[in-house]
């Protein structure tokens, strides 16, 4: 393996060094003037600065005989005429086992102090394309997540890719951080997108714990670095999930969030002249969407299957801002958190009337479906009454169903209570549902 590795860094290593110069700097964009001909979109070029700093920067766009670049650093000391040498013409990772447990920057270098990565067996492009669809296998079995919610109305499978979407300090963080947790049946790896840096060690300490981080491998890109490094940490996180997966091993890919993705690309749309759209978003924010997030999803036969779980950062708790409407459209269903639930005190604040998993119908036992439908025909109808009922307006008798809605709430709302740090099976979670229906459980399911 070593002289396979010795032979691939040989083999990048370049005949003839092709440089330019720095022509111009506006904002955080670095016109390139020289060999242009000899650059693509997404090359990699190091500026030496005047200060011996050497600033990383990618093409985004030509202009005028001149590539456009954007930093993945502070532009500091650059002026005229320095030196842009390009490095590579395509970023790739090499995760591998060695890999978990670990805490890495979106250039895929550690920053945990646990000293260098191992490279992996192969290696992955930070911009793979998805796996064709004809080649790819359906989404496989239902999966245990230990989240009585979603595994008992939201039933995720192998493979699927699921939207979480919530406003600022409704729990995103923590739901995600208990299902890294408690999921058991192959690696988690987790991109922090644009992250608050106060909040990256209490979410590794705290939140994901020793148990979670050493089945994870953890992706951090925090909000003050420039959006090239974002927008990249993103793409990381989807090539080492994919790594693992070509490597036969089943992979939950969650990623926090996808708006700041989306923020990241509008930021460098804009400086490299695109028209603004809807919301200030440039085309290319919704032609990477899905670029991105198709590459989750179920392998082909051989390989294993990425579970996606991606974040939406809503705009003013609106659920169907751009973003959020762009990504309800490409995912395989949806989780909605409200700030109306949190303020009362039920954790995780799900909305299970508004939330929607598109694979769950065939994947579900049939003993267990009219479980969930009574269930859910009991909160729906208590939604419809639950002003009129707070008000006091309501007086009991005048409807059974709402009667009985009534009688039933606060049980429904102890099952979807949970503490970060409880686990519960699927199973356990549907015989419990059962039980509150005043039912025998199902039967035939184990």
């Amino acid at each position: 393996m070593r002289l396979t590795a010795l032979a691939d860094a040989l083999a990048g290593i370049k005949d003839v060094e092709i440089h330019g110069r720095v022509a111009a700097v506006q904002g955080l964009m670095v016109e390139v003037a020289g060999p242009v001909a000899a650059l693509s979109v997404g090359a990699r070029l190091i500026v030496e600065a005047a200060s011996g700093r050497a600033i990383p920067i990618e093409v985004v766009g030509f202009r005028s005989e001149r590539a456009l670049c954007m930093p993945f650093g502070p532009l500091e000391g650059v002026r005229l005429g320095c030196k842009a040498v390009l490095l590579v013409d395509e970023a790739t990772v090499s995760p591998g086992p060695g890999w978990l447990g670990r805490v890495i920057d979106a250039m895929g270098r550690p920053i945990d102090g646990k000293g260098p990565l191992p490279d992996g067996p192969r290696k992955a492009s930070l911009k793979n394309a998805p796996p064709p669809a004809h080649a790819r296998m359906r989404v496989g079995a239902p999966l245990d997540l230990g989240v009585r919610a979603l595994d008992a109305f939201l039933t995720l499978c192998r493979g699927q890719r699921m939207g979480i979407f919530a406003g600022s300090g409704v729990g995103k963080s923590v739901l995600l951080s208990m299902l890294a947790r408690n999921y058991t049946e192959g690696v988690a790896v987790i991109g922090l997108i644009g992250e608050r840096g106060r909040e990256v060690q209490e979410f590794l300490e705290d939140d994901l714990g020793a148990e979670g981080l050493a089945r994870s491998v953890v992706v951090v890109a925090t909000s003050d670095e420039p959006a090239l490094v974002r927008r990249q940490s993103a793409y990381l996180t989807l090539a080492i999930a994919e790594g693992f997966r070509d490597q036969g091993t089943d992979v939950l890919c969650m990623m926090d969030s996808v708006t700041r993705f989306a923020m990241a690309q509008r930021e460098i749309g804009l400086s490299t002249g695109e028209p603004p759209t809807t919301k200030g978003y440039t085309p290319t924010v919704f032609s990477e969407l899905p670029r991105l997030l198709e590459r989750a999803g179920p392998g082909v036969a051989g390989a294993g299957a990425i579970t996606g779980l991606f974040t939406v950062l809503v705009d003013g708790d609106d659920m169907n801002e751009p973003v959020a409407d762009a990504v309800r459209g490409i995912l395989d269903g949806h989780v909605v958190m409200e700030r109306a639930i949190a303020q009362r005190g039920r954790y995780p604040a799900i909305n299970i009337l508004k939330s929607v998993s598109r694979t769950m119908p065939k994947c579900v036992e049939p003993e267990v479906l009219p479980y969930i439908t009574r269930a859910r025909e009991l909160m729906a109808t208590y939604a419809d009454m639950e002003e009129l009922i707070r008000l006091g307006a309501y007086r009991p008798g005048t409807s059974p169903e709402v009667d009985e809605a009534i009688r039933y709430h606060p049980a429904l709302e102890g099952f979807l209570t949970q503490g970060k740090g409880d686990c519960v099976s699927r199973m356990d979670a549907i015989l419990r549902l059962a039980g509150l229906l005043d039912g025998q459980g199902p039967t035939g399911v184990e």
